[in-house]
């Protein structure tokens, strides 16, 4: 495994890694299952926390002991039994399906999108014993042609062919209405199972002290907080996106693992067939279709490129340059960060729904779910750049 590999995303099976709370929950979570797999009614196991928490990382890790269990000769209560890691999101695949190479107790197969494994196991009408789901909150709660799925929720077909389910779920990164739950929604969905819910809060990735996690918990509820001082995280605010760019190409060259995001929020020109995001007097495409086997994050080449939530989430990089597009702004009026949902150029992610009543604040929600996916992307740094100049002006103020 690459230092690289480690860095930008976690370890798979490497229980010694794993904090007191993370390897408390991967006990809990391996007696849970054993506790479930023989009972008539299918047991969920819910594992929250905020973005950068480590929820990836123990779920990686009770898979990967689990599977070697199931894998092993010697008899055990998890010998031979049939187990899945789905994920909805094809850069965090394929990082699992990589990492499944360098273990004996893993098995590419293992790893799967949601659609393909419910359609399998419906058609064979065949129950699995343990899937694990992570980035629960990516799931779809309504059909979708475009993703082949014809039924009405994933988590309910999931846990209709599986003995036990076991989800990662942060309500704060879903980022579409089609996987969009009410927060009063998931309590009583599962009461109508045995559950536990194990909360994950110690943040790992932004090593930061927690004024930097609270200054970025603030902008996400609209609040502009004093600028957060940390000696072990380098935040920085640019009246400019060039000389940003430079800092995180200069990062990279030391300390690998830096790139620029940005919000969804630039229209789609065509420039000789490449979008671009501008930022001031930087111009940058936006990350291309990755149809290659390694993760966008992990390609040289991506440093030349704006990278967006749906190339970044779930990973780790060690210095994030995030461009805020021209929907996030600030009423001076009021003294509070804002978003404006018509200028958001993700449209696919407002497709219409019409069991969730007014729309207008979950849009904006989603909106500020999503920078705040972007700005806990970084271990040791986050530069920030705003489009809107009332925005940029009270940043650079701070």
């Amino acid at each position: 495994m690459t230092t690289e590999l480690s860095a930008a995303t976690f370890k798979l099976a490497d229980a010694a890694a794993l904090s007191p709370a993370q390897q408390q929950l991967e006990h809990q979570l391996l007696n849970f299952i054993q506790q479930h797999l023989t009972t008539p009614t299918t047991g969920l196991f819910v594992i929250q926390g905020d973005a950068g928490t480590g929820k990836s990382a123990v779920l990686a890790a009770a898979f990967t002991k689990l599977q070697a269990l199931s894998r092993q000769a010697a008899a055990n209560p998890l010998q031979h039994t049939d187990n899945y890691l789905v994920v909805n999101h094809n850069e965090m695949l394929k990082i699992y399906k990589r990492l499944a190479g360098d273990d004996p107790d893993l098995r590419k197969k293992d790893f799967q999108k949601p659609t393909p494994l419910i359609n399998r196991l419906a058609k064979s009408d065949h129950k699995a014993d343990v899937v694990f789901v992570d980035e629960a909150h990516l799931l779809l709660t309504q059909p979708d042609r475009y993703n082949r799925f014809d039924q009405q929720n994933q988590l309910h077909e999931i846990i209709k062919h599986s003995r036990v389910v076991v989800l990662v779920f942060d309500p704060h990164q879903v980022l579409k209405l089609k996987s969009y739950w009410q927060a009063d929604q998931l309590a009583p969905f599962l009461a109508h199972y045995p559950h536990e819910i194990f909360n994950l809060d110690e943040q790992f990735r932004v090593t930061g002290n927690a004024e930097v996690v609270n200054w970025i918990d603030g902008f996400t509820h609209g609040k502009l907080l004093a600028k957060p001082h940390s000696p072990q995280f380098d935040f920085q605010i640019f009246d400019d996106g060039q000389p940003l760019y430079d800092l995180i190409r200069r990062r990279d060259a030391k300390s690998q693992l830096s790139r620029v995001v940005a919000t969804a929020d630039f229209p789609y020109v065509v420039n000789h067939g490449t979008w671009y995001v501008t930022a001031g007097s930087l111009k940058l495409p936006w990350d291309k279709v990755n149809l290659t086997d390694d993760p966008w994050a992990l390609r040289p080449e991506t440093l030349n490129e704006v990278g967006s939530i749906y190339t970044i989430q779930g990973f780790d990089l060690n210095y994030a340059g995030v461009i805020l597009g021209p929907s996030v702004g600030y009423d001076p009026k009021t003294n509070h960060v804002i978003v404006r949902p018509d200028r958001y150029e993700d449209q696919e992610a407002f497709k219409n729904r019409d069991d969730l009543g007014e729309l207008a604040p979950l849009k904006a929600q989603i909106i500020f779910n999503s920078i705040n996916v972007l700005m806990k992307r970084g271990r040791y740094g986050l530069y920030l750049y705003a489009c809107d100049p009332v925005l940029r002006q009270h940043l650079l103020a701070l």
